[in-house]
């Protein structure tokens, strides 16, 4: 029994015996490996990736106990760590390449003079490297104090005296509607009735969005305030208005059409008419404009508006017939297509504020015209090569065409 026994562990330890050995010559063989992956490797830089990967290891594996069975399996470890630190990092890189070469492409929009002839790419970093290097060198820092004083003295000064021009002229236009409807309401344009102009803010969003930027470059010049003054932003604002008034490379024609819609403070406006009565000045129809009224109508109110707007250009005063003002109006091709209505009220007005008037107008309307005028000029161009003038007075006119109608009859 004991023999058998012996027999049986006898058996178990060989076997045991056995793996070990199996397993001692794999770690020889896996060390034997080792060795010469090592010697592949020049000593200096051997010590110092050991050094390196030493300094790494308990971050990557964390504390453990390097056996020679667990040697596969952190090396294993080892390898995705490393794997996920460069995915990490090139994720990173990427990202910075990108937020570089957008960094770069702004430098070369702003600044399209001095890089026209520079890629937008990593590998031209070198290039902007220099350009930096030579800002550097021209010190142009200490020039930044100057550059704030001309910036304000002259720049925005400049933007200043002509946002104060533009508001010169909008106030102009609005003290000159209120002449005019001081002559307006004097002019009975219906019985009991006459016209009066009214201004409003337009809602025109180029116009609104001009009138804005114009507050914003000028925000902080009257206080003094010197970091609203002198801001960068500041000059971002001033230079975008240049560079639009100057027409930008990609858009000018439209620019072009932008500086001249935006400038013309009449642009500024939305006009409407209103007829109110003479009695106690309430409204009786107010026009926003001429649409839906007849061709009679137009021309009457256009008439009016004209009349009341000579009145004050020449600065005359209501039933002053010895007045020694201007008041000489010509009116070429007048109410060629106009109603013999809205051309009576038009003469009988232009006839009771005393302007002087000549008319050059179509033989057909002169029937309407005759009892407004004191002399008669005919025009005749025999082939379209030589005008030849004849003026009667209004009584010779008369006289000859009654001799005319006779000899008819």
């Amino acid at each position: 029994m004991t023999v058998l026994a012996t027999s049986q562990y006898g058996r178990v330890f060989l076997g045991e015996a056995g793996a070990l050995k199996e397993k001692l010559q794999r770690a020889k063989n896996d060390l034997d490996q080792c060795w010469r992956d090592v010697a592949g490797i020049e000593e200096p830089v051997r010590l110092d990736l050991f050094t390196y990967l030493e300094s790494l290891r308990e971050e990557a594996l964390g504390p453990h106990r390097l056996t020679v069975e667990s040697c596969y399996s952190r090396e294993q470890d080892m390898r995705t760590w490393f794997k996920r630190q460069i995915d990490d990092k090139a994720k990173r890189l990427n990202r910075l390449a990108g937020d570089i070469t957008s960094a770069m492409h702004t430098y070369c929009n702003d600044f399209p003079a001095e890089t026209q002839e520079v890629d937008k790419t990593i590998e031209a970093a070198f290039e902007y490297q220099k350009m930096l290097e030579a800002l550097q060198a021209d010190n142009l820092p200490k020039y930044e104090q100057k550059f704030k004083e001309l910036l304000n003295q002259n720049t925005i000064r400049e933007v200043v005296q002509f946002q104060a021009q533009l508001e010169k002229q909008n106030r102009t236009i609005k003290e000159r509607i209120e002449h005019i409807n001081q002559s307006l309401a004097t002019i009975e344009y219906n019985p009991g009735r006459y016209i009066e102009l009214e201004n409003a803010k337009t809602t025109d969003q180029e116009i609104r969005g001009f009138q804005q930027q114009l507050r914003i470059c000028i925000e902080g010049t009257v206080t003094g305030s010197e970091d609203e003054q002198y801001a960068e932003k500041k000059f971002i604002e001033v230079s975008r208005l240049i560079d639009r008034f100057k027409g930008r490379p990609d858009s000018r024609d439209l620019d072009r059409k932008w500086v001249k819609k935006v400038t013309d403070v009449r642009n500024w406006f939305t006009f409407a008419a209103s007829e109110r009565y003479q009695e106690d000045g309430s409204e009786y129809e107010h026009y926003t404009d001429t649409g839906g009224k007849s061709g009679g109508q137009k021309e009457k109110l256009a008439y009016t508006v004209l009349a009341a707007s000579l009145v004050y250009q020449f600065g005359l005063e209501r039933g002053e017939i010895k007045s020694r003002s201007f008041r000489f109006v010509v009116i070429d091709e007048a109410f060629g297509r106009g109603s013999d209505e809205s051309t009576r009220y038009a003469l009988k007005l232009f006839k009771e504020l005393n302007l002087q008037l000549l008319i050059v107008t179509p033989l057909q309307k002169i029937h309407i015209i005759e009892p407004y005028v004191s002399t008669v000029g005919f025009v005749h161009n025999e082939g379209g090569q030589e005008s030849q003038l004849r003026s009667l007075t209004i009584e010779e006119y008369r006289q000859e065409r009654a001799e005319r109608e006779a000899r008819v009859l």
